[in-house]
Order: C-alpha cells, then sequence, then structure tokens
C-alpha cells in the first residue's frame, strides 16, 4: 500500500505538451525578480518613497489575495514560489508614481483573484495577471493612471528643458497642446532627448524610466536562458521596422527608448504560462505585439500600446501553438505527400 502511495506521488497527469527543464520555477522567479531591482533601485532614487511605497503594497497585496484565494479555493498555499512577488513588483512598474495608495491594491487583487487564481493559479492563467490588473485599473480609473506623473530628480517629465506637462509619447501624440508641434517633435528626436530617455532622466511608469537597466536586466536573464530570445527579437524587430516604415513624427529611437517596451519586451510578453511553446510559434508572438504595439501608437487615441498588445496576443497564443506545432516524432507524412 505504501509504495503504491508512493507511485501516486511521482504519477503526474496533465495534456500535452510535455517540457521537461532542469530549471526550477521558484529560482526562475527569483532571478526574474533580481533582474529588475536595479531599475527599481533607480526609480526610487528618481520618483522618492512613493515608489517604496507604492511597490511594497502592491507586492504584499499580491502575496495575501494570492494567499487567501488558495485557502478558499482548498489549494496548497504556494506564496513563497515567488510568482506573486513578481506579479506584484511587474504590476508597480506600471503604474505612475503618483497614483493613490489603493491603486496597487486594487490592481493587485485583480490581477490574483481574475486573471490567475479562478483560472487554476500557476500555469493556468490565459493572460498575463499584472498586465490584466493594469487594463483593469486604466478602464476603472483612467484620469488617474494617466496623470499621476511625478517629475524625476533634477529633470522634467518629458525629458526635454522648459516642457514639464507631459511624458514623451504623451508630447508626440498631442504635441500642438504643449507648443509648437514642430519645435517639440524636433526637441524630442534630439540627442540630449535620447539620452534623457536611454539613461532614465524621464518620467512615466515606475518601470518605464531607464532603459539602460532594463537591458542589462533583461540580457542578463536571455544569459541565462531564462527568457527566450524569439519573442524578444520579434518584438523589438518589428516594431522598429512597423517605426521607420509607418507615417509617425517620432524615429525609430525615441520609440525604443520611450513608455514601456523595454520592459514589456524583456519581462512580460516572454512570460512563460502565457507565450507560446513552440519556436515558430514564439516568433509569431514576438512579431504580433510589435505590430500591433506600433498600431496603437500611430493610430490609437492611447499613446502607448504595449500592455494592450501583449494581452491580445496572449489571447491568440493557444491558437498560435496549434498552428505551429512540430510534427510528431513518428507521425505518418499526410497522404499524397513526398517523404
Amino acid at each position: 500500500m505504501e509504495n503504491v502511495e508512493e507511485v501516486k506521488e511521482l504519477l503526474v497527469v496533465s495534456a500535452s505538451p510535455h517540457i521537461r527543464a532542469k530549471k526550477n520555477t521558484s529560482v526562475a522567479m527569483r532571478v526574474v525578480i533580481g533582474a529588475l531591482v536595479p531599475a527599481f533601485v533607480y526609480a526610487t532614487y528618481l520618483f522618492g518613497a512613493r515608489v517604496l511605497i507604492i511597490t511594497v503594497l502592491s507586492i504584499l497585496s499580491a502575496v495575501g489575495f494570492e494567499a487567501l484565494m488558495q485557502k478558499m479555493l482548498g489549494r496548497k498555499i504556494t506564496v513563497t514560489d515567488g510568482s506573486a512577488v513578481l506579479t506584484g513588483l511587474l504590476l508597480a512598474f506600471n503604474l505612475p508614481p503618483g497614483v493613490p495608495w489603493w491603486i496597487p491594491v486594487a490592481g493587485s487583487g485583480f490581477a490574483i483573484v481574475f486573471a490567475k487564481q479562478l483560472f487554476g493559479g500557476l500555469g493556468y492563467n490565459f493572460i498575463n495577471p499584472a498586465l490584466a490588473g493594469r487594463a483593469f485599473l486604466m478602464a476603472s480609473w483612467p484620469s488617474l493612471m494617466t496623470k499621476a506623473w511625478l517629475a524625476p530628480v533634477g529633470g522634467t517629465l518629458s525629458g526635454i528643458d522648459g516642457i514639464t506637462a507631459a511624458t514623451p509619447l504623451s508630447l508626440l501624440k498631442n504635441p500642438q497642446n504643449y507648443g509648437d508641434p514642430q519645435i517639440i517633435i524636433s526637441r524630442l528626436n534630439d540627442f540630449d532627448a535620447m539620452r534623457n530617455a536611454f539613461f532614465g532622466n524621464i518620467g512615466g511608469c515606475i518601470g518605464e524610466t531607464s532603459v539602460l537597466l532594463l537591458l542589462l536586466g533583461g540580457l542578463f536573464l536571455l544569459f541565462l536562458k531564462i527568457v527566450d530570445y524569439r519573442i524578444i527579437v520579434g518584438y523589438l524587430g518589428s516594431f522598429a521596422l512597423l517605426a521607420w516604415l509607418l507615417p509617425t513624427e517620432g524615429s525609430v529611437l525615441f520609440h525604443l527608448f520611450s513608455g514601456g517596451l523595454i520592459l514589456g519586451a524583456f519581462f512580460m510578453a516572454t512570460d512563460w504560462v502565457t507565450s507560446p511553446v513552440t519556436t515558430k510559434g514564439r516568433w509569431v508572438f514576438g512579431i504580433g505585439c510589435g505590430v500591433i504595439t506600433m498600431i496603437i501608437r500611430v493610430w490609437g487615441g492611447y499613446p502607448e500600446g504595449v500592455s494592450y498588445s501583449i494581452l491580445l496576443m496572449n489571447v491568440f497564443t493557444p491558437l498560435i501553438d496549434r498552428a505551429t506545432r512540430e510534427r510528431v516524432f513518428g507521425q505518418m507524412p499526410k497522404k499524397g505527400v513526398k517523404k
């Protein structure tokens, strides 16, 4: 009888595809969190203690809601695996630093309860929980999510001297609201603006500041093979190509360095659960994210499109996997097709 119980403990029944890897989920989560720490520290320096408060509230809320839901649903409490901490951290990175304290709590609650636990928990959610939480907050309190910006230490919200009332993407979207459109667009694309955007001396969401630190963290994950380069290259490559081809006043570098593109491409589009498992599918997923992001930036009413592009592609992930699945080993060729 004891042997039977031991066998049951070892037997895991699940739907395909079946992928075996040496990476431990908990360790991988902690590595991703560690890769985000430099950008978090720098954002705290730029915007002050509010960043620390918002981030701590977001993480504690995510962990608390996860434990509560697992308790209510009769599941094993697994808050120590790091997934709830990462969700809370990523949600905080997608918030303006000036939002009220209850915004990260509400966003984390929606992310964990409705986008994760009600679908079965880690490994079963079909959309990125942190981005789902951000989308919920955008739909519920759009004024707070688009106006609670803070100017960074020693700089301006726009990254341009003399223009303090808008983020770079907002300026590009409606330059006529802030002065002479030609002068503003010219200054957005000059060397000083690009330097401020790359090093992080601009306003925006907590995780949209330093492109340099986000790149270093993302490259660290690539080096450890925690994330797949196909999604990242497909995303940034298609985005850059469209930024060059489409009628936009911003340069390719401006679009690459502005908003949450680097955060989204390296840390959220590459989410293991909500991205395709096939190699071809990951290319399709990344390219789709890049195309949708650029379309929203150019023709949408909202200046940024990273969050919604990833969420939309999350929904198409099962279809992408089905359309790009590899040939099964030992499968006979279709009739009429030569071997």
